[in-house]
């Protein structure tokens, strides 16, 4: 993914669908497809067009010589999540041909002149995809990861607060046997296929990787804490990784509409 792509795509996010400079009052979508050789998800900016129910992306490459990498996708991998404003949903991708291709393209062509350029510069037929939204809206498997966060800051919160010493051992041991579980699993079994998903995300999971062996040490000093003083070090600690956690993998986590290690 080009910088320029990201870019546009985090403020695409940021702002409810609305994005400035080359492409500000310009009806855009983020179309992430599956790559049809490398199995990993990619998110590009396209222009759209309305047609009823279904939503129409055009692989004009800006009237380049080859069809653009995720129109390869689709035909491999028609399954697609698409971002519409502040919606999100899947959808299934259909290249249209002939009248209805041709009708279709010259629409959008009477709209926005750039398209009629597109085609004007390249010999190729520029395709015209429909997405076909399925019935069901996705689950959020980012705010599930907040969901899970929130618990256990829950629990972290009972440490805080103090309580008979028996209560908070009980407290300390629940927090601690769900933290270790919740690393755990990320780190045998999310980390590896998120990594293989998106590249990217190398640094940040590594990152993630090493705050959880810091955390491990703080979850076996938590075990025997009763200061406050020491309480409130190891929570700020944890805190901090949670919200690390939040910022760097909700957003990639809410672009899936399965979970691959399910």
């Amino acid at each position: 993914m080009t910088d320029f792509n990201q870019q546009v795509i985090e403020e695409f996010r940021a702002n409810g669908g609305k994005v400035g400079g080359m492409f500000e009052g310009a009806p855009l979508v983020l179309l992430t497809t599956t790559g049809a050789k490398t199995g990993r998800r990619r998110t590009n900016p396209a222009v759209y067009l309305r047609d009823g129910e279904r939503v129409l992306v055009f692989a004009s490459n800006a009237g380049g010589a080859a069809n653009p990498a995720w129109y390869h996708n689709v035909l491999a991998n028609p399954r697609v999540i698409v971002e519409l404003g502040a919606e999100r949903f899947a959808a299934r991708a259909v290249p249209l041909e002939g009248e209805e291709r041709d009708r279709l393209y010259a629409r959008q062509a009477a709209i926005d002149p750039a398209f009629a350029a597109y085609q004007a510069n390249t010999e190729r037929v520029i395709p015209v995809v429909a997405l076909y939204p399925e019935l069901e809206r996705l689950a959020a498997f980012g705010d599930e990861l907040v969901r899970i966060h929130d618990h256990l800051r829950g629990e972290l919160a009972k440490v805080r607060r103090g309580a008979p010493a028996d209560d908070l051992r009980a407290y300390c041991l629940a927090f601690c046997d769900a933290m270790t579980f919740h690393h755990n699993g990320e780190d045998r079994v999310a980390f590896p296929h998120l990594e293989k998903l998106f590249p990217e995300l190398k640094e940040p999971l590594d990152r993630l990787r090493a705050e959880h062996a810091v955390i491990a040490g703080l979850v076996a000093e938590l075990r025997e804490a009763t200061e406050p003083a020491t309480l409130e070090r190891i929570a700020g600690e944890m805190e901090a990784h949670f919200a690390y956690e939040e910022e760097q993998l909700v957003p990639v986590l809410n672009s899936l509409e399965s979970v691959p290690w399910a």
